[in-house]
């Protein structure tokens, strides 16, 4: 038995060492394994930070750039505490890796305030009571944003589908839908003023 075993290893690691790697970065740069620098693209702004390439979006986030509104939680993308948006998709940031998302733009719940005046979405989170304990809560917030910003006039089954992958552990979820279904109404509403 042992002998199978020290030979399948060195034949998979021969087939390992004869395939290509394929170049995932954005610029097709090699990321060694000491630290590198990078810009990102973060609410707006272009941000130098030095990383590991194994650092994960989420870990930058945090902190390197001090963006304390998106959340760990899971590490393994089942409860969407960590969404951000990319390139105005919401995305889980604990599943990609910051050097993966140079050239893109990413927007966190900070970036949703326009100076002093909080997102629609953020506003109707606060009126509708749609937070316990708030942990969960910008995960839930960048989700019903790119919805909107998608779709503006929801159903309730469409928004049920936009936070699936989000998880409240206060159980808030009746709140959070109506808090969706207000922003979207008071989003529509001032666009008829205009």
């Amino acid at each position: 038995m042992r002998q199978f075993i020290k030979g399948s290893g060195k034949t998979t690691g021969e087939n390992l060492e004869a395939s290509p790697r394929p170049d995932n970065s954005a610029e097709g740069e090699s990321f060694g394994p000491g630290r590198v620098v990078i810009l990102l693209h973060v609410n707006g702004l272009v941000q130098k930070t030095t990383i590991k390439p194994s650092d994960t979006l989420l870990d930058v986030v945090r902190y390197n750039l001090k963006l304390m509104g998106t959340k760990p939680m899971c590490d393994h993308g089942s409860c969407g505490s960590c969404t951000l948006l990319l390139d105005g998709h919401p995305v889980y940031s604990c599943m990609l890796l910051a050097v993966d998302v140079i050239n893109k733009r990413v927007i966190t719940v900070e970036g949703l305030a326009k100076g002093e005046i909080i997102d629609p979405v953020q506003r109707a989170f606060i009126d509708e009571d749609a937070l316990m304990c708030g942990f969960c809560t910008p995960g839930f917030v960048m989700s019903i944003r790119s919805l909107l910003n998608t779709n503006p006039n929801p159903k309730p089954s469409e928004i049920r589908s936009a936070i699936s992958g989000h998880t409240c552990r206060c159980g808030s979820y009746p709140h959070i839908l109506q808090a969706a279904l207000r922003a979207a109404r008071e989003e529509y509403m001032a666009s008829q003023k205009q």
